[in-house]
């Protein structure tokens, strides 16, 4: 595929995000247990945790685990999978870098000069969304 078709296949997703989905994603994240929750399911990828296994790191009570992965879940964050009968919750990457890609999707477009260095994609985003792409 060429370059600048991948470009523009990648940034008509994020156009497809609606306004009150990113406000729905970021109310979910704008309580500190339910960002130290998405961000450990995140560091963990996509193998997820069991409520139990997060329980435990995070020390947060069951109830309170769950009203928080319930709200992550409903916000498009989290998704979660059943292995016998067991549930494990998983960061949605998916919808996490349509997110990013709704609020970055038009940096400088009104500056005065460009702002590539500013705004361009670190090595490490570049290697990351390889890797998730392969």
């Amino acid at each position: 595929m060429r370059a600048d078709l991948t470009f523009s296949l990648y940034f008509d997703i994020f156009r497809n995000m609606k306004s009150t989905d990113v406000i729905e994603s970021l109310a979910a994240l704008a309580q500190e247990s339910r960002l130290a929750i998405f961000r450990m399911l995140v560091k963990r990828g996509p193998e997820g945790y069991t409520p139990t296994q997060l329980g435990e790191k995070l020390k947060v009570s069951s109830a309170t685990l769950s009203f928080h992965l319930k709200e992550l879940q409903r916000a498009g964050l989290v998704d979660v999978r059943r292995v016998g009968r067991f549930l494990y919750y998983r960061p949605n990457f998916a919808h996490m870098n349509q997110l990013i890609g709704f609020l970055t999707e038009n940096c400088c477009v009104l500056a005065d000069r460009g702002c590539a260095p500013e705004c361009a994609p670190t090595e490490a985003e570049v290697s990351l969304t390889k890797r998730l792409r392969a």
